[in-house]
């Protein structure tokens, strides 16, 4: 089925954008969500009118956004975990774990939906995206070690051929400019013009590292 869209839709397209999708996830996501309406002839005649005001309202948000990810980007979230002699963890560390960790070190609002990642379920180092606007998408480093030992460790984990970097951890005083930015636009952050391609995975019921 063709749709237009209405909203930006995260690795679909932008408002105003005609698509062609499956019938489940038109009927069955977009629609219901409001991001999208069948592309009807009547509907197609709005579409440079959406696309116009999305374009001011994006580029509005991207400007008020822009310092938030440059202040997210490249910074570190620690996860100490149990985990086997292979590595393998006894839970996982969760998109929900990790957006709490950002809003709690850097007094942000982000919501679990904005954080593009499957659960984490080995140790190592992983490069996680968060997902401001369909344009600013920082991302942060997450490092997942073994419990009793320094975060160091966990680039041990990195696939042969990868380089191994230095952590540092980060202080009070690094995260404080990083605060004061999220801090002047968490409103915007908490209703970003983006939504996840597919249904949000529910990560409820995923065992969280103790």
């Amino acid at each position: 089925m063709k749709v237009l869209l209405l909203k930006d839709v995260y690795k679909l397209g932008r408002a105003g954008d005609v698509k062609k999708v499956a019938n489940g996830y038109g009927r069955n996501y977009l629609i219901p969500q409001g991001l999208a309406v069948l592309a009807t002839p009547g509907a197609l005649k709005q579409a440079e009118r959406i696309r116009a005001a999305a374009d001011a309202r994006r580029t509005l948000l991207n400007q008020e956004l822009s310092t938030v990810a440059e202040a997210l980007q490249g910074q570190k979230l620690i996860f100490p975990a149990r985990a086997s002699e292979t590595g393998r963890m006894y839970g996982s560390v969760t998109s929900r774990m990790i957006a709490e960790q950002v809003n709690e070190k850097f007094g942000a609002e982000i919501n679990h939906r904005q954080v593009e990642t499957q659960p984490i379920r080995s140790l190592g180092v992983y490069q996680v995206p968060i997902r401001l606007t369909l344009d600013l998408v920082p991302e942060v480093t997450v490092i997942v070690h073994r419990e009793g030992e320094a975060p160091e460790t966990a680039y041990g984990e990195l696939e042969e051929g990868m380089e191994p970097q230095a952590v540092e951890v980060e202080t009070e005083a690094a995260a404080e400019p990083v605060a004061e930015a999220l801090e002047a636009v968490s409103e915007a952050v908490n209703q970003p013009d983006t939504q996840p391609e597919t249904a949000p995975e529910d990560d409820e019921t995923t065992s969280e590292v103790q």
